[in-house]
C-alpha cells in the first residue's frame, strides 16, 4: 500500500486561482514523458498544447491536430510529471459546434489521460461551452488574443489589439471567458497595455505569451525557449542553444563512426565479462 507521504500532490485548481495577483505562475509546454520529467519540478502548469502538431509532427499549423494526438501526448506527459497541473488543448474542430460536443471531447481527454484541465481558444459561442464544462466538473483554461487555430481566418500568426476594434473584441472575449468560469486565461500576442487591461478586468489568473510581464504568469513553447529551432517568435527569449549542442554532438558521432573510432573498447562487450 502506498503511504500518503509518498504521494506528491499536484497543483490544484483552487491553488492555481489563488495565484491571481500573487507569485507569478511558471508554465511551459510539454509533449513527452522525458521533457515532462525535466520541467515538472520547476513549473506550476504543464500545457500539452496543440502546438505539438508543429513542434513534434512538422505540421504547418495547429489545424491538423487530432484528438487522438492530444490524448497520446497527454498520457506521456502525465507519466512524466507528478507536481504540475497538466492541461490539454482541445484541438480545432473538436469543441466549436456546441457545448455538448465540447463536453464529449473534454471528458474523453480527461478520462483517457488523467489530466486536470483542458484549454480552449475564445471564439463566438465558446464562453457558453466553457460554462457548460465548468458546470459539469471540467476545469477550463481560456485563450484570448492571437488564436493559432484561427490562423486561416486571421491570415497568419499576427498580434492582436492594434486597432480599437480589436482591443474591444479581445477585452469582450476575456470578460466572457472569465464570467463563464475559466480557471485561468492564456493571453497571446497582444500589446503590453492591452495585457495589463485584460489582467485587471478578469478575476482569474492571466498567463502571458507575447503579452508582457503584466500577466499573472508566463508560458512559452519549451522547444522555442531552449533554442531548438532556427526561428522563433519575437516574444521568445532563448535560455539555451540546444540546436547548436545537438548539431555538434551529431557531428562528433558521425566523425567517429566514419573514422572507425566508435565503438571503441569502452563500448564493446568482452567474452566472459559480466557487464
Amino acid at each position: 500500500m502506498v503511504s500518503k507521504q509518498t504521494i506528491l500532490k499536484r497543483v490544484t485548481v483552487p491553488a492555481l486561482r489563488a495565484r491571481k495577483g500573487g507569485e507569478k505562475l511558471v508554465c511551459l509546454t510539454a509533449y513527452t514523458a522525458p521533457m515532462a520529467q525535466f520541467l515538472d519540478p520547476l513549473c506550476d502548469v504543464l500545457l500539452v498544447g496543440d502546438s505539438l502538431g508543429m513542434v513534434v509532427h512538422g505540421l504547418p499549423t495547429t489545424v491538423g491536430v487530432t484528438i487522438e494526438m492530444m490524448i497520446l501526448h497527454g498520457q506521456a506527459v502525465m507519466r512524466g510529471s507528478t507536481k504540475a497541473l497538466v492541461a490539454i488543448d482541445l484541438p480545432f474542430g473538436s469543441y466549436e459546434r456546441s457545448p455538448e460536443q465540447a463536453f464529449d471531447t473534454a471528458s474523453r481527454i480527461l478520462m483517457e489521460t488523467g489530466a486536470q484541465a483542458v484549454k480552449v481558444e475564445a471564439a463566438e459561442g465558446v464562453a457558453e461551452s466553457i460554462a457548460f464544462l465548468t458546470g459539469r466538473g471540467i476545469p477550463v483554461i481560456g485563450h484570448v488574443g492571437l488564436r493559432p487555430q484561427a490562423v486561416n481566418l486571421d491570415g497568419g500568426f499576427k498580434a492582436r489589439g492594434r486597432s480599437e476594434a480589436e482591443r474591444e473584441r479581445v477585452l469582450a472575449e476575456a470578460r466572457a471567458t472569465d464570467a463563464a468560469g475559466a480557471i485561468a486565461m492564456v493571453v497571446e500576442g497582444v500589446t503590453p497595455d492591452l495585457a495589463t487591461e485584460v489582467t485587471a478586468a478578469v478575476g482569474c489568473p492571466t498567463i502571458g505569451i507575447g503579452a508582457s510581464s503584466a500577466c499573472d504568469g508566463q508560458i512559452l513553447v519549451t522547444e522555442d525557449m531552449l533554442g531548438l529551432f532556427e526561428w522563433a517568435p519575437k516574444f521568445v527569449r532563448h535560455y539555451a542553444d540546444l540546436r547548436g549542442a545537438i548539431c555538434d554532438a551529431v557531428a562528433g558521432y558521425a566523425a567517429d563512426v566514419r573514422a572507425g573510432s566508435f565503438p571503441g573498447g569502452a563500448e564493446e562487450y568482452r567474452l566472459g565479462a559480466r557487464s
